[in-house]
């Protein structure tokens, strides 16, 4: 027979020889029970919101945090927990405030006022939101919810007060005459250039008034 043109073997390799004579079930895994195992999770999730009603879904609130290291600090997230000083400006019991679900972090400390602030307010919030039900409908104690509140309750499924990152909107404008004729790589090789020329040009100015003398 005619070797054609696609049959011929490019190079001088070898024949192709594949050896499959192995058990290459026991390596191959399938996922054929991935519908009913996602009909299961979703039977699951359903049952843990009728079991922990009117609780939030998501569960408790927790705060705003930075993301650690100068290249992602730039970011907000949420943390693990409230810290001991976030509870006391917001005047809550830290052990209370398991119970009404709010987490406590009390490893994390606050490295400046302005997250502080940012928490506490957080914290003031959620609990002017928070419908407290009593323990007992016959003898409801203070700040517990009324029958009113406690009728309107809603199950929340989503995360407890997320953070809000929609950015304001960008003014748009004409840039002015000084701002073309502005140079920005320029004026910054001339910054990093002086920063890094100070010390020798300051060394010399001190040796040339020293000679002066």
């Amino acid at each position: 027979l005619k070797k054609t043109r696609e049959s011929r073997m490019k190079s001088n390799n070898v024949i192709p020889n594949v050896h499959l004579r192995k058990n290459w079930k026991r390596w191959v895994r399938t996922y054929f029970d991935e519908p009913m195992a996602k009909k299961r999770r979703a039977t699951k999730r359903a049952e843990k919101a009728r079991k922990i009603a009117p609780r939030p879904l998501a569960g408790p609130v927790r705060p705003i945090v930075r993301c650690p290291g100068n290249k992602y600090n730039h970011r907000e997230r949420l943390g693990r927990g409230f810290t001991l000083d976030e509870l006391a400006a917001a005047g809550i019991n830290r052990r209370w405030a398991r119970t009404v679900g709010i987490s406590v972090d009390h490893r994390r400390k606050n490295r400046n006022v302005e997250a502080l602030q940012q928490n506490v307010q957080r914290l003031k919030e959620y609990r002017s939101k928070l419908i407290l039900f009593p323990r007992k409908a016959s003898k409801p104690k203070e700040g517990d919810a009324s029958e009113e509140e406690i009728k309107m309750a809603q199950q929340l499924k989503g995360t407890v007060m997320p953070i809000d990152k929609t950015l304001p909107p960008m003014e748009v404008r004409v840039p002015t005459a000084d701002e073309k004729k502005f140079q920005a790589y320029i004026t910054l090789r001339r910054q990093w250039r002086r920063a890094k020329l100070q010390g020798i040009r300051e060394k010399k100015a001190r040796e040339a008034a020293e000679a002066a003398k």
